[in-house]
C-alpha cells in the first residue's frame, strides 16, 4: 500500500507541476488578442513564452505517461470516458505549436490574423477543458465495472464541470498575467497590471463558489474531516490567492508569479487529497471506483519506475531551472523575432 500511496502522490504532483508551468503561457495565449494591440506587443508576449512553452509540455507527457504506468486501467476509463475533450485539448496543443511557429514565416497581415487566431484557441480551449475534465472527475464519471461511458460530451458541461472550467481558464489568465507584467515594459505593461488586478477581482468569488460547490457535488472534504490536518492546503490556497494582489501593488511581480504558482498546486492538491484513494471515482456506483490500490501496476513495475523517477525527474527540473535562469529579465527589443 505504500508504494501505491507515493504514486498517487507523484500522479497528483505531476499534474500540479504541468498546470503550474504550461499555466502562465496558456494565460499569455488567453490574454493575447486582449493585450496584443500591436505588433510590437503580439512579438512580445510570444517571446515572453517562446524559450519555456514546449518543454513545459513535458509534463503533460510525463503525467500521462505515470497515469497508463503505474494506473494502467484508469488511462484506459479516462480516455475512453474523456475521450473528447482529450482529443480537443491535443488538437489545441497541435494547433498553437503550429501557430507558434508559423505566425513568422510571412510578412502578411492576413497570414498573422489566422494563427494569433489559433494561438488563442489553442491555449483558451485547453485551460478551459482541463478545468472541466478535473472537475467531472472530482464529481464522478458515470462508467461501470467494465470500465463503459453511460453518457455523452453534454453530460460533462454540467454546472460544476462549467465551473471548473472557469476556475482553471481564470487561474492561469492570472499566472500569464503575472508572467507579463515580470517580462514586459511600457505601454503593454501597464495595461498588463490592469487586466491582472480585473481578473484577480473575478477569480476571488469564483474560487469561494467552487470551494462551496465541491461540498454539494462532490465528496472531496470527507477526508478533509476525516483527518482537519488536510485543511492546511485550502489554507495555503486561500493565503497564496490574496497574495498575489498584495504583490500587484507592491509591484513585486515575480513574489506575484509565484503566488499564483502556488496557488495553482494548491488548488489541485485541494482535489487529489480529497479524491485519495480515488484516482477515477465512478458517479454510477462507489463499488466502480478505480483507486490507487485496486488499479496499480505490479509493486516491481512500481518499484522500478519510482527508481527511474527519482533519477531523471531531477535532471528535468534542473534543465528548466537553468532554462528560466538563462531567459529571465525584461525581454529586449532584439529578442522579437516573430
Amino acid at each position: 500500500m505504500i508504494l501505491e500511496t507515493i504514486w498517487f502522490f507523484l500522479w497528483g504532483l505531476l499534474w500540479a507541476v504541468f498546470f503550474m508551468t504550461d499555466g502562465f503561457d496558456f494565460g499569455v495565449g488567453t490574454l493575447y488578442p486582449f493585450l496584443g494591440k500591436s505588433e510590437d506587443d503580439k512579438k512580445a508576449m510570444i517571446n515572453s513564452i517562446g524559450p519555456f512553452w514546449d518543454g513545459n509540455e513535458v509534463w503533460l507527457i510525463t503525467a500521462g505517461g505515470v497515469t497508463f504506468a503505474a494506473f494502467p486501467k484508469v488511462y484506459a476509463v479516462m480516455f475512453s470516458s474523456l475521450y473528447t475533450p482529450l482529443m480537443l485539448i491535443l488538437f489545441a496543443l497541435i494547433l498553437r505549436g503550429v501557430a507558434f511557429e508559423f505566425r513568422g514565416q510571412i510578412e502578411d497581415a492576413g497570414w498573422k490574423r489566422i494563427w494569433d487566431i489559433c494561438i488563442f484557441i489553442g491555449s483558451f480551449v485547453p485551460a478551459l477543458l482541463f478545468g472541466v475534465a478535473f472537475a467531472n472527475i472530482f464529481r464522478g464519471i458515470p462508467f461501470d465495472g467494465q470500465g463503459v461511458y453511460h453518457g455523452n460530451i453534454l453530460m460533462l458541461l454540467n454546472p460544476y464541470g462549467l465551473l471548473g472550467g472557469v476556475l482553471f481558464l481564470l487561474l492561469f489568465m492570472i499566472h500569464g498575467a503575472n508572467w507579463l507584467a515580470m517580462k514586459t515594459e511600457g505601454d503593454l505593461h501597464t495595461r498588463v497590471i490592469a487586466l491582472a488586478e480585473k481578473i484577480w477581482l473575478a477569480l476571488v468569488p469564483v474560487a469561494v463558489i467552487f470551494l462551496v460547490a465541491s461540498a454539494f457535488a462532490t465528496r472531496l472534504y470527507d477526508n478533509y474531516l476525516a483527518i482537519p490536518q488536510f485543511i492546511v492546503v485550502i489554507l495555503i490556497a486561500v493565503a497564496a490567492l490574496l497574495s498575489i494582489k498584495f504583490y500587484l501593488v507592491k509591484k513585486a511581480y515575480f513574489s506575484a508569479w509565484c503566488a499564483s504558482a502556488v496557488t495553482i498546486v494548491s488548488c489541485t492538491f485541494f482535489g487529489i487529497i480529497g479524491l485519495f484513494p480515488n484516482l477515477f471515482p465512478s458517479l454510477l456506483d462507489a463499488k466502480y471506483n478505480l483507486t490507487a490500490f485496486n488499479d496499480s501496476s505490479s509493486p516491481l513495475t512500481l518499484k522500478i519506475m519510482l527508481g527511474v523517477v527519482i533519477v531523471f525527474i531531477p535532471l528535468v527540473i534542473a534543465y528548466q531551472i537553468w532554462t528560466y535562469n538563462l531567459f529571465k529579465g525584461k525581454l529586449a527589443k532584439d529578442e522579437m523575432e516573430y
